[in-house]
């Protein structure tokens, strides 16, 4: 079973979504589901992932709280920028180089959606060769200051978990 379908559950699950999406649950749609199912985890059993060992599973709730909060907080600051196109003239846009010392392929992951799902945030680009980050921020004020947000506020939180 394992040759034919490494991952069974999601094999179930993309037979699932695929009836949902075609809303039928005929012959055919079952055939065809079951094929890409089998075709998608046969993709995917190709892929080498990375092995990881988690460490400090105790950080990982204070971690979502903290990024839902940022987000919502975010969320606001951004709708207020948009909302009052007067008070928007004065704030500038900018990117921001941040050094990280995270390593781990898992962690720069993480550290990419929490910095890409907060609004008026997108990680732009990773240079590998000397750990650094391109940020691009929508209302720059202070570099320094995002510098120390993401390294106190994720990066530290993230090395202690994947690192």
């Amino acid at each position: 079973m394992k040759r034919w379908l490494p991952y069974p559950a999601i094999g179930l699950t993309l037979i699932l979504l695929w009836l949902l999406l075609t809303e039928s649950t005929s012959v055919a749609a079952v055939l065809l589901g079951t094929a890409l199912a089998c075709a998608g985890c046969g993709a995917l059993a190709l892929v080498r992932f990375p092995r990881t060992r988690l460490r400090r599973l105790a950080s990982v709730p204070g971690l979502l709280r903290d990024v839902v909060v940022e987000v919502f907080r975010s969320n606001n600051a951004v709708a207020r920028i948009i909302l009052r196109p007067s008070r928007a003239q004065a704030r500038r846009s900018g990117f921001v180089r941040i050094p990280l010392d995270m390593r781990s392929p898992h962690g720069l992951a993480a550290l990419t959606c929490i910095l890409t799902a907060t609004p008026g945030t997108v990680w732009v680009d990773y240079d590998s060769s000397d750990g650094t980050m391109l940020l691009h921020v929508l209302d720059l004020i202070d570099e320094d200051a995002w510098v120390r947000i993401v390294k106190d506020r994720w990066e530290r939180r993230l090395m202690d978990i994947f690192e």
